[in-house]
């Protein structure tokens, strides 16, 4: 076959689920559902003997907003049925396990069927379609391989679209560039600070990130502003798009969003049910466009189905858009338990960082920094500088930015403008919080 093939001409066909009405959506819902609340109880002691002890069986569930009267899952229950206790299916079935880091307590595992994985890469699929990613080219796959679920979920999405893939995996910024330069792939997939940290890296080499083949970027596993959109597509010439997920649901590729609009993440709702908490009211289903704590309920997955799953990101459900069957997520905001509380006020990093990014001087490149000095909660951003401020702009710079904090959180905190490079660098998720209060 001729290296010129115009590879824009191959077929990209939707899946027929893509394009349902909501109604139709809403119906395949119910269905699901039922089976779903069937087979967890049915093969899964644990939720058994939960919903046995909450007075609930499957067989209460009559229309979908009967939902609610289903127990809740968290993460905790998945550590206290560590390693394998939540899986619905004999352990031959079991094709694939991950799991989390463990790092603020036990690992969560999840396992997939041969059929989980199957779905999981078409909906992958349908994320990277979305996002403006086309059969033929090459994608960079810059997410963590591993027992996280990023890497190989992004890997068999990519795969599935019909897509030459690049196995990069996280880290090693110098050899990432180098893949880039020399194998030219058309899109990457990665967290959002770790692109910035690739497009640094490039300005400090010499490089140009705006004269890369890139096209497109798919972000997703933290939360991200508008304003970091902007910054990156700016700094590379590309469209950046959301995807959303996380490995006790599926992981990436539960949401995904459009090129053309930008507007959030579709949720596809032929395998998923979301709803949105009360924040401050746990029992208090939230109606669309009102803003929440997000939940899950898988519809289709058969080693670990997860019902009620409270996730911790903020957001809302909107109308669906370039899928009109399939509803919206907002922006996350950011996540319930990364939530600072600081002298009775509540603040995310998210809304840090979009303030930050309407300074000119100021780098995304920040910590918070959180002490306890005199029994009174303090806390300190630490930002580091552009290349090109002054010592004259960095002074007004925090000045600037301490104004915009106290108006637009309602909290003081003291600025700390450092040198470029000072600060540690993303090779997957960036820590943003550095709480020293009890240290």
């Amino acid at each position: 076959m001729s290296q010129n093939t115009d590879r824009d001409s191959l077929p990209n066909p939707l899946d027929p689920e893509e394009m349902m009405s909501r109604d139709e959506i809403e119906s395949i819902q119910l269905t699901r559902l039922k089976e779903t609340l069937h087979h967890a109880y049915n093969n899964v002691p644990y939720y058994k003997e939960k919903y046995d002890n909450a007075g609930v069986h499957p067989n209460d569930l009559k229309v979908l907003d009967d939902l609610k009267i289903f127990p809740f899952t968290e993460k905790e229950d998945l550590r206290k049925t560590y390693p394998f206790g939540m899986f619905a299916v004999p352990q031959h079935e079991v094709v694939r396990i991950h799991a989390s880091s463990g790092t603020t307590g036990r690992a969560t595992v999840v396992g997939y069927t041969q059929q989980d994985l199957d779905d999981w890469a078409k909906l992958g699929a349908r994320c990277l379609r979305l996002s403006g990613v086309k059969p033929g080219w090459k994608v960079h796959n810059a997410y963590g391989y591993g027992l996280f679920t990023g890497g190989l979920g992004a890997h068999a999405a990519a795969e599935r679209l019909g897509t030459t893939v690049i196995p990069m995996s996280g880290g090693q910024t110098e050899k990432q560039i180098t893949l880039i330069k020399d194998f030219a792939p058309d899109a990457i997939l990665c967290t959002p600070t770790y692109l910035l940290t690739i497009g640094d890296a490039m300005q400090r080499m010499g490089l140009d990130p705006r004269a890369t083949s890139l096209k497109v970027a798919v972000l997703g596993a933290e939360p991200w502003t508008e304003e970091m959109r902007h910054e990156l597509e700016e700094m590379f010439d590309i469209d950046a798009c959301d995807i959303y997920g996380l490995s006790e649901v599926m992981g990436p590729g539960v949401a995904g969003e459009s090129n053309d609009r930008k507007d959030g993440s579709h949720i596809w709702e032929d395998h998923f049910r979301p709803e949105i908490l009360d924040a401050f009211d746990e029992t208090k289903v939230l109606p669309d466009g009102e803003h929440g704590e997000l939940v899950f309920t898988s519809l289709t997955k058969q080693a670990l189905p997860i019902i009620r799953y409270r996730t911790h990101d903020l957001t809302r459900l909107l109308p669906g858009t370039s899928r009109p069957g399939h509803r919206r997520m907002g922006r996350i905001t950011g996540r319930s338990d990364d939530m600072i509380i600081l002298r009775g006020v509540n603040l995310f990093p998210s809304q840090i960082e979009e303030l930050i990014l309407k300074v000119p001087a100021l780098s995304p490149h920040f910590q918070l920094v959180l002490t306890r000095p005199d029994r009174m909660d303090q806390l300190a951003v630490k930002v580091e500088r552009r290349a090109d401020a002054s010592s004259e702009d960095c002074v007004n710079a925090a000045k600037q930015l301490a104004k915009l904090i106290k108006i637009h959180v309602g909290s003081s905190c003291a600025i700390d403008v450092v040198e470029p490079e000072s600060l540690e660098r993303s090779m997957g998720k960036l820590k943003r919080i550095y709480d020293l209060r009890n240290n």
